[in-house]
């Protein structure tokens, strides 16, 4: 059987790949195509733009934190019952963890799942030269395929047709279409406002002017017959087939201050027999009742930091569980909420949790970037001892902590490696986003010691009722 599935890539950070992906999302929405968005890398904010518009959860697709075959499985499960798949790339089509190799890159995400290759080429100012860049992608792409050209950022329909003709001619491929210049419509610059914009409505008609220009420039009918190729079934041993029944709850905290999770971690927490209660800080919603454990992602706290500091309720509930033993995962904003407080850029405080010791500042600049390979230090509930997992980093503060802790793993990334985060008997917190799917024991143990509490507290209320 076939299926249909498509990736935008670039020929770099800022060719427009991200427009070009949400504009073909929303048009082929328009025309009444199931589509179902995917993200090459580990990103959050692309797939939040996905989501919004083709109304189906994004997913991340890595093949260094995953590894090719699990890359496939959630592939799978994620194009099932979707007319097209558009999937993102990430920076340009060879950039990846190693810049001598393909991994973790566009183009080895192409090779793994036979994807065909739409190549975003900026023309501004360009001409016969466009040629001579696709030409060289061309070349370096030994494997995945590149099928066709999207331009951008052309000065006018004779500027495209010159474009056009030469890559054509001299690289045996479709140009398919192109965005002008002029139209001045890009996605906003990624900061750290954004992603509750999207969740509030505020980019909806700036998606669907999108989704109109590129009905306008771009051939769709042309790029629906590119995206023909072999179906991928989900694998017999697909990492998610041995679902269980739930047998804990697990709180997750999900509104616009925290809402970075890949949707596989949520939903091995599942497979493993974990019943996910949602909750929001934001709202002051306290940790749901009979909750085992915590699952605190990532997101914008230091972007309400105000509120949160105000919201006293679900601070106390989450401060008196945690003293009380209960398992909790908290990676990058949500370990800034455990602190004492968060200070902004222009020195102002606001008091958070206050579990673990310690205070997160704010920078104007970026203070991590980048793939992490981390490994456990001590004896705990998510990565014991030796233990390893994958995942990254990427966020804005530092941690001070005011007194002498545990930390949590040793990260290994491209600037060496260090000790980091916080670990308690029950805590596991720091700034790396961990992928369940690099290794399936994470949800596995995690839910184990969701049960485990579980049971400690069934025992000691019998103990107090027969008293």
């Amino acid at each position: 059987m076939s299926q249909r599935r498509i990736m935008i890539a670039g020929t770099g950070s800022g060719a427009g790949k991200t427009t070009v992906t949400i504009g073909l999302m929303a048009a082929f929405k328009e025309r009444g195509a199931s589509v179902q968005g995917f993200k090459c890398g580990p990103d959050y904010i692309d797939p939040t733009y996905h989501t919004t518009v083709t109304g189906r959860p994004s997913r991340n697709l890595d093949s260094w934190m995953t590894g090719r075959e699990t890359v496939k499985d959630i592939y799978a499960r994620g194009a099932k019952e979707a007319d097209l798949s558009i999937i993102e790339g990430v920076m340009g089509y060879f950039d990846g963890k190693d810049p001598l190799k393909n991994d973790g890159s566009s183009a080895d995400l192409s090779d793994i799942l036979d994807c065909p290759v739409l190549l975003v080429v900026n023309c501004a100012s360009m001409a016969r030269s466009a040629a001579a860049i696709v030409k060289g992608f061309q070349a370096m792409a030994t494997r995945g395929r590149i099928v066709g050209v999207i331009v951008n950022r052309v000065g006018s329909e004779s500027h495209f047709q010159i474009v056009k003709s030469a890559i054509e001619q001299e690289c045996g491929i479709p140009v398919v279409g192109y965005l002008k210049k002029e139209n001045d419509i890009s996605i906003p610059e990624r900061h750290l406002g954004l992603i509750p914009s999207v969740e509030r409505g505020e980019l909806s008609d700036f998606f669907q002017i999108l989704g109109q220009l590129v009905s306008a420039t771009v051939d769709l009918e042309a790029i629906w017959k590119l995206a023909e190729v072999a179906e991928i079934k989900e694998s017999e041993y697909s990492i998610f087939t041995k679902a269980k029944e739930p047998t804990v709850k697990i709180a997750v905290a999900k509104d616009a201050a925290f809402n970075f999770y890949y949707e596989e971690n949520l939903e091995l927490l599942q497979a493993n027999g974990a019943e996910l209660q949602f909750f929001s800080p934001l709202k002051d919603e306290p940790l749901p009742e009979g909750a085992a454990a915590l699952y605190l992602g990532g997101g914008f706290p230091e972007e309400f930091a105000a509120l949160l500091a105000t919201n006293e309720k679900v601070k106390q509930s989450i401060h008196t569980a945690i003293n009380a033993g209960l398992p909790t995962l908290a990676e990058c904003g949500g370990f800034m909420y455990l602190t004492e407080s968060i200070e902004d850029t222009n020195g102002n405080v606001y008091p958070m949790v206050g579990v673990i010791p310690g205070v997160a500042k704010m920078q104007k600049k970026l203070a991590a970037l980048g793939y992490r390979e981390l490994t456990g230090l001590t004896p705990n509930f998510l990565l014991p001892a030796g233990a390893k997992a994958r995942g990254h980093e990427f966020h804005y503060s530092k941690f001070t902590a005011k007194e002498r802790i545990t930390a949590a793993y040793e990260t290994k990334g491209r600037r060496g490696t260090k000790e980091e985060g916080f670990l308690s008997p029950h805590v596991v917190a720091g700034y790396a986003h961990f992928h369940f799917a690099s290794d399936l024991a994470l949800a596995q143990r995690f839910v184990e010691a969701a049960q485990q509490y579980e049971a400690e507290r069934i025992s000691k209320y019998a103990l107090s009722s027969d008293a």
